[in-house]
């Protein structure tokens, strides 16, 4: 009864933290712009595509929209997330989290929170912007509407652990950004994010399908596209079940990474590491958090 207690309450201090800490993102002008540039770039490529998907009738900037959209959950999740835990972390938030009774239950709720807000947010101002801006594409009746949601959500389940899980074992947020981006940009180039994936070479196409990105843009698309844009896909289906199946395979590793990866990462601080910590940052020249 007193577990089921502090777990409440712990939630509770969570969601209040993650609506601060939107809050907050919300009033950072900075911050913002990062995430609407993106938004702009994919309807600028979008309003330059001209061409049609092979094989069919529809548009491919729609596929680009809808490729863009996937690729920004999955930046959120896996670019995003991680240099903000490795940020805080080296600026001692988790370690006084660690001394705060539930502390580190109500961070990783405040950060689900904001993550959450995040992707869902950017995903609605892409898909609204581009339908008003570049005729873009939309969901076609409550089924699609349906697809949207559930790939979304799953999608963010895939990636977003697996942050978490980048985010406790990166060394520093100087070498986050580095150790990250460059798979990234390899999956982005290899998922068909930006282009029909059967334009790949086959072993590409195999390699790329282990991974959750081309299967959070193939499920994005049968939400977004009409049914005859399934002739460009290397199955000539959506294979939603397939798309199901890989995506909470990655939430449950995720999930299993995750968790144990944190609780080492917050036993490992202390109040020596962050000095010193800052004394390196202060003797390479970066200002100390």
């Amino acid at each position: 009864m007193r577990s089921a207690h502090v777990t409440n309450g712990n939630l509770r201090v969570g969601l209040r933290r993650g609506g601060i800490e939107l809050r907050h993102l919300l009033r950072n002008p900075k911050e913002m712009s990062g995430h609407v540039s993106n938004v702009v770039v994919a309807i600028v490529i979008a309003a330059y595509v001209s061409s049609d998907v092979p094989g069919t009738q529809t548009p491919m900037a729609h596929l680009v929209i809808a490729g863009f959209a996937a690729y920004l959950l999955f930046q959120v999740g896996l670019i995003n997330l991680p240099q903000l835990l490795v940020t805080e972390r080296e600026e001692g938030v988790l370690l006084r989290m660690r001394a705060t009774p539930g502390g580190i239950t109500a961070y990783l709720v405040a950060k689900c929170v904001l993550v959450i807000a995040m992707s869902i947010g950017t995903l609605a101002l892409l898909v609204g912007a581009a339908a008003l801006l570049a005729d873009g594409p939309l969901p076609r009746g409550p089924g699609a509407w349906l697809t949207l949601l559930w790939v979304t959500t799953l999608g963010l389940l895939a990636v977003v652990p697996l942050g978490a899980a980048i985010g406790a074992v990166l060394p520093n947020p100087r070498e986050a950004l580095a150790l990250i981006m460059l798979p990234v940009m390899a999956l982005l180039m290899t998922s068909g994010v930006m282009f029909p994936i059967t334009s790949l070479p086959v072993a590409v196409q195999q390699v790329s399908a282990v991974f959750p990105l081309k299967w959070m843009a193939q499920g994005l698309r049968s939400a977004l596209l009409p049914d005859a844009a399934r002739a460009a896909e290397a199955a000539g289906s959506w294979e939603l079940s397939r798309v199901a199946l890989v995506l909470t395979a990655w939430a449950v590793l995720g999930f299993l990474l995750a968790v144990p990866l944190l609780r080492r990462a917050a036993r490992r601080e202390s109040g020596s590491r962050l000095t010193a910590r800052h004394r390196k940052a202060v003797q390479s020249g970066a200002p100390a958090a």
